[in-house]
């Protein structure tokens, strides 16, 4: 039996999402990976450029692999607002809401591969009632129920340019973080990530560094005692858990190319000591990986750009990373 295609949740209409995917599909659909997209119909004929005619409606995934190379596949999951290219609503988020649970419902029941999704704006959500911060944190509730052998996510990771990130925390404001961390909440993170390099990724002996929270690693408490009371305990406890690891390291000396050849994973331990090493590699093309889940589910490293959404500007290449990803993985845990 044929493996199932990859499901597109469309994200915000109103971003980049559609043109950026119709972009993907052109590239991808003589030599795959195949993907079916859940959204609106309409919305993506009016990114096409070659309007309704390179669409093709689909009842059951299964469908997508006989149309894809001819026609991009479309599960139609309407929109009940007008959308307006670069001008966000909470009218659409209902059916932004939908087409992520769709996805994943279709995913958790085996008729798609993976999941991998547009971006989304959270503001206009948040206006409609929506509770998470974001896609990474709705996945983990839509998943919870469901049977996972092994430390439970979900973990946010980015990948480019040959570098892999996790991050402890996510969207946390700056003066917060150091609230939120804990020896537990580390810990974790380092045994998600470490169980998804083998199990995901094919690395039988994962080796992780942790960085530090601040500057020179907090120079003995001198500036900052988090090291001593939180991330050092922590390293020793995934020590003691069999795991490959070291650190914590100052920021500064994580990333240069000489110590990424140290390790296959940098957990970080807030959003931009993660997200700035990633985009200074490989602004266009970095992948978000969700760590930790039932099911396979990355996107592209980006926000919906609504600034120049319609018109025509939209490059495609982290979406393409993100569905070849989403395909390799998908693969690794089929084997």
């Amino acid at each position: 039996m044929k493996p199932g295609p990859l499901a597109l949740s469309l994200g915000d209409p109103a971003g980049i999402g559609p043109e950026i995917v119709v972009k993907a599909w052109n590239e991808l659909r003589r030599g795959g990976p195949p993907f079916l997209v859940v959204g609106d119909y309409q919305a993506l004929a009016s990114a096409s450029g070659g309007g309704a005619s390179i669409l093709r409606q689909v009842v059951a995934p299964a469908e997508a692999l006989d149309v894809f190379e001819d026609a991009l596949p479309v599960l139609n999951v309407p929109l009940k607002a007008k959308v307006v290219a670069g001008q966000p609503s909470a009218a659409a988020a209902p059916a932004i809401i939908k087409w992520i649970e769709t996805a994943v419902g279709l995913a958790l029941s085996g008729a798609v591969a993976g999941v991998v999704t547009a971006p989304i704006a959270k503001a206009p959500l948040y206006e409609a009632g929506f509770k998470f911060p974001g896609h990474t944190e709705f996945l983990g509730e839509l998943t919870a129920s469901e049977r996972f052998d092994g430390a439970r996510g979900p973990v946010m990771m980015l990948i480019a340019g040959g570098l892999r990130v996790a991050l402890v925390t996510v969207h946390t404001p700056l003066a917060k973080v150091s609230s939120q961390l804990s020896v537990e909440a580390i810990v974790n993170v380092g045994r998600v990530t470490a169980e998804a390099l083998r199990r995901d990724f094919g690395i039988a002996r994962p080796r992780l560094a942790v960085a530090a929270l601040n500057p020179h690693a907090g120079e003995s408490g001198g500036i900052g005692r988090e090291e001593i009371e939180i991330v050092s305990p922590a390293v020793r406890a995934l020590e003691d858990l069999g795991i490959e690891v070291t650190g914590p390291y100052p920021s500064d000396t994580l990333f240069p190319e000489a110590m990424r050849a140290s390790y296959d994973a940098a957990i970080c331990l807030y959003h931009d000591q993660a997200l700035i090493p990633v985009k200074m590699l490989d602004f266009w093309g970095g992948v978000n990986v969700t760590l930790g889940l039932p099911i396979v589910r990355t996107s592209p490293d980006h926000g919906t750009a609504f600034d120049i959404a319609g018109r025509g500007l939209a490059r495609p290449d982290s979406l393409i990373a993100a569905i070849r990803l989403a395909d390799q993985l998908a693969k690794a845990r089929a084997a």
